[in-house]
């Protein structure tokens, strides 16, 4: 199977995903989990199948790592394709199942079921376990659905069907587990049968059409109805329907032998469970039948017909629901077939209907269209609407809503009065009369309503602290804007962040950050005129909304959430104190939108951080340009750092080796940003930024790999090796894993350790510890080299020259616009050109910018130099046009 409208390599399978989309929500309606298809390389064929407010529930506890996890343990090894994991709710369990051929996966199948006997332990979970869930399963049940699920679906890879036998396949696969209609569908069903009371077709057509409707509502495969003689014991078939795919039960029609399970006064149900003798079981073989039932259809206290259920494909258990829709309907039938034959009798019709009405689940009420007379109620809805019946209110309930013009449809009705909600389906049809009437099912859905504002509740509320949460307060403070704009009246915004909360986070751990958070959370919420309008943003970032009506009281709320802060909390085994900085904004005066509202907060709160922590900050216009400018950089890092980097681009300046021909040996990376959000940013900004963030580390390393690949491109191209100089923080040199990082990169590009050179800077020599030791020991040991950076400029002696093995050392610019003007720049050149030998390490000038620095090096011997007299740094095509050729 291959998914439509995407290749895949040839190891891929084919899915229709229209197909695979059905299959997945019967299945998942049938066996009672969730589950989602995901290709082979983990891309998402289809996603979860349920109700959305289901699936929300299970995205929150099963993430896209956690997904991706679970997919590479059956996929990257031999050993499983089959695993189970817990989830952060108590009894959610999820499981990945993949369909392999010949050991290579080729589906996986990510199911999560809700399991009703799973133990755990309920100090581990944070949350409830699911109880109002309409599927849930035992764990037993659980497993055997795994099972089911590899087995079918390594078969359909090995068959390799068509799309169309594929969706077959599938189909018949489950066709054995009923598929039920939900109440609403079956009364549809059953009021369109009423509605041929009033047909002028042919009583046959009119019976084909009733049998047919019964079928396919109930995924039978024929039907059939008999006509008894009353001279012997024969029987004539009258209509016959059949599914696509099956075959008529009878090739003949008249005057067969009547079958032995016609002839009763009530209704005969025959499934293969059912007793028989010999006789009975070979008749039914003969028919090619598994299962039947037969309906009596009494005519004036006679039985002069049968209806007839058979399933000629599978065995068939028949339950109650399908016994009583059959004898529902067929009381339908019943008086039609009556009214035919009594044509002149209305009354004796309206009682058939009326009885069979009555029996029917629903409130049902016709009225006139033309005088609006209520012409019938049923049992229901007498017992259920008798005072609005006695006022006569019921068409201004039920039907104001419904358009002028539509004949049929359905909507939902709260009755305030009752505190109740209500479906109505209604429908236009002639009456047993003739005349034109409004006929109206209703149906009460109450506890659907309560089920679904619980599940909305759960999606605004923050599960932690129990605090709403941000999708929440965005949609209150919308509302709260527009009271105050409506009333002329204020309210405010107040931004609030916890102070180096994650010292007390790392510190006591994470279990006990909980603890702070929902105390913190308890403590605000508590405070009077604000109770309703406390958010978590997430995180340690908390909002609270002064709604209009509370604006009085504004300055005793902020002091009040000082004096909270202000009061030590009891965590572990003693009182830690946790301040916080408050950013605050008046609407609608200084915003009317969340956007910008929200914005401004953040500066504000920002500009407390600046000021020292532990304050409180109100925005305004004349807040510093460099504080908004700094909180835009970190928001746009962030998101540049969480989308791989891809706003990054690496640069490369050439280092060439000075002599007759200038040769080019090198390149030295640069990291440029072009943000989306603020464009061009210098890297005399962001890079500090970046350090202080600790975004250093992935940008680091994307530069590195970036550099590397070039590197080895180059290298084939020129056909020779060259080298790439990458700069690298002391703080990117202390991660444990650095060596390994590096590693990587170098296999990933296809060069070799001794193409790499780290530019370090002159701080490392004077952070001569052990662990800084190590570090450069591992890279040293796989053979990269390092280069001390911008020689000159600082703490850099001769002497510290020896603390690290450098393999070059590169002389800053500084000293390089003093060549050829004063004397002891070429000194100082000079001396380290003969130390280098001494060391190790070859001289590399920086900011060579003009012909004459440039001659003053060839006559020190110097080896190797860059700048802008060579070029400018340029972005990876540039170069290779001017330089790789």
């Amino acid at each position: 199977m291959e998914r439509e409208g995407h290749k895949n390599s040839a190891n891929s399978i084919k899915v229709r995903d229209k197909e695979l989309r059905r299959w997945q929500d019967a299945f998942t309606s049938i066996a009672g989990v969730y589950l989602c298809c995901l290709d082979m390389s983990g891309e998402k064929i289809s996603d979860f199948s349920g109700s959305p407010l289901e699936v929300s529930t299970i995205k929150k506890a099963v993430d896209d790592i956690h997904i991706r996890n679970i997919f590479q343990r059956v996929t990257e090894g031999d050993l499983e394709d089959q695993a189970v994991e817990r989830t952060l709710i108590p009894n959610l369990r999820i499981a990945a199942v993949a369909a392999k051929v010949e050991g290579k996966a080729k589906l996986v199948w990510i199911i999560c079921g809700v399991i009703k006997d799973i133990e755990y332990e309920p100090d581990l979970y944070d949350v409830e376990p699911i109880t109002d869930f309409p599927h849930i399963i035992t764990e037993k049940e659980f497993y055997n659905i795994l099972d089911f699920v590899r087995i079918t679906t390594v078969a359909m890879v090995r068959a390799k069907k068509t799309e169309d036998d594929a969706a077959a396949s599938t189909a018949e696969n489950f066709k054995r587990s009923e598929d039920f209609k939900v109440s609403f569908h079956r009364a549809e069903i059953m009021t369109e049968i009423v509605s041929l009371l009033d047909s002028d077709d042919e009583i046959e057509v009119i019976m084909l059409q009733i049998l047919q409707k019964i079928c396919d509502y109930l995924g039978i495969s024929n039907s059939f109805i008999t006509r008894m003689h009353q001279e012997d014991n024969l029987m004539d078939v009258i209509v016959q329907w059949k599914c696509d795919g099956a075959y008529n039960v009878f090739e003949e029609t008249e005057d067969l032998e009547r079958c032995w399970f016609i002839g009763s006064s009530q209704m005969v149900a025959v499934s293969g469970s059912t007793t028989m003798n010999a006789g009975e079981r070979e008749q039914l073989e003969d028919l090619g039948v598994y299962a039947v039932v037969a309906a009596p259809i009494v005519i004036a206290d006679q039985i002069p017909f049968y209806a007839c259920f058979a399933e000629t494909k599978e065995n068939r258990e028949w339950i109650v629901n399908d016994i009583k829709f059959i004898n529902d309907s067929i009381k339908i039938l019943q008086n039609i077939i009556t009214k035919r034959i009594q044509r002149n009798s209305i009354a004796s019709s309206f009682n058939s209907l009326e009885a069979v009405l009555d029996n029917v689940g629903s409130a049902i009420y016709v009225r006139c269209m033309k005088t609006d007379e209520l012409l019938f109620a049923n049992r229901s809805l007498k017992k259920h609407f008798a005072k609005e019946l006695q006022k006569n209110t019921l068409k201004d309930l039920f039907e104001g809503n419904i358009p002028p013009r539509s004949h049929s449809g359905n909507y939902e009705i709260y009755y305030e009065a009752k505190d109740r909600w209500f479906d109505l389906y209604y429908t236009r049809i002639k009456w047993v009369d003739g005349r034109l009437v409004s006929l109206c099912a209703i149906y009460e859905i109450t506890e659907k309503k309560i089920y679904q504002k619980r599940i909305e509740q759960q999606a605004y509320t923050d599960f932690l602290t129990g605090l709403y949460n941000r999708l929440c307060c965005e949609r209150d403070l919308v509302t709260y804007v527009e009271q105050a704009k409506k009333n002329n009246t204020k309210g405010m915004l107040m931004y609030l962040d916890l102070d180096d909360f994650k010292k007390i986070n790392d510190g006591l751990g994470h279990q006990y950050g909980d603890v702070l958070l929902q105390d913190i959370s308890s403590a605000i919420k508590s405070i009077d005129g604000v109770q309703n309008s406390c958010y978590r943003m997430g995180g340690d970032e908390f909002v609270i909304i002064v709604p209009p009506e509370s604006y009085d009281r504004v300055d005793s709320i902020l002091e009040e959430i000082k004096r909270a802060f202000a009061t030590p909390w009891y965590l572990k085994d003693g009182d830690y104190y946790c301040t916080m900085s408050m950013g605050i904004v008046e609407f609608p005066t200084a915003g009317d939108t969340v956007e910008e509202l929200i914005r401004k907060s953040d500066i504000a709160m920002y500009e407390a951080k600046k000021s020292g922590k532990n304050r409180i900050s109100q925005y305004s216009e004349s807040i510093d340009a460099s504080t908004i400018r700094r909180l835009d950089m970190e928001k746009a890092m962030y998101k540049a750092v969480e989308d791989s980097c891809n706003e990054f681009e690496v640069y490369y300046q050439p280092i060439l080796q000075i002599d007759d021909k200038d040769q080019l040996v090198a390149a030295e990376a640069f990291v440029r940003w072009d943000s989306r959000t603020l464009g061009i940013v210098s890297p005399a900004e962001f890079l500090s930024l970046a350090e202080y963030l600790g975004l250093i580390n992935p940008i680091g390393e994307y530069v590195l790999r970036r550099a590397t690949k070039q590197c080895g491109r180059w290298s084939k191209k020129l056909k020779r090796k060259m080298k790439v100089h990458v700069n690298m923080s002391v703080v990117q040199l202390m991660q444990p894993d650095i060596s390994a990082k590096i590693g990587e990169a170098l296999e990933e590009a296809g060069i070799g350790p001794d193409q790499l050179i780290l530019d370090v800077g002159e701080a490392l020599t004077m952070n001569n510890t052990e662990r800084t030791k190590g570090a450069i020991e591992k890279i040293s040991e796989m053979g990269v080299m390092l280069s001390l950076d911008d020689f000159g400029t600082g703490y850099s002696s001769l002497s510290g020259l020896r603390a690290y093995p450098f393999a070059v050392v590169k002389i800053d610019r500084t000293i390089t616009s003093e060549l050829g003007k004063e004397n002891y720049a070429a000194s100082l050149v000079q001396s380290l050109m003969d130390l280098s030998g001494a060391i190790n390490a070859e001289v590399c000038v920086e900011g060579i910018e003009k012909k004459q620095q440039l001659n003053v090096l060839k006559d020190l011997n110097v080896p190797l130099a860059q700048g802008q007299y060579f070029s400018e740094p340029l972005n990876a095509a540039d170069f290779e046009k001017k330089f790789v050729k």
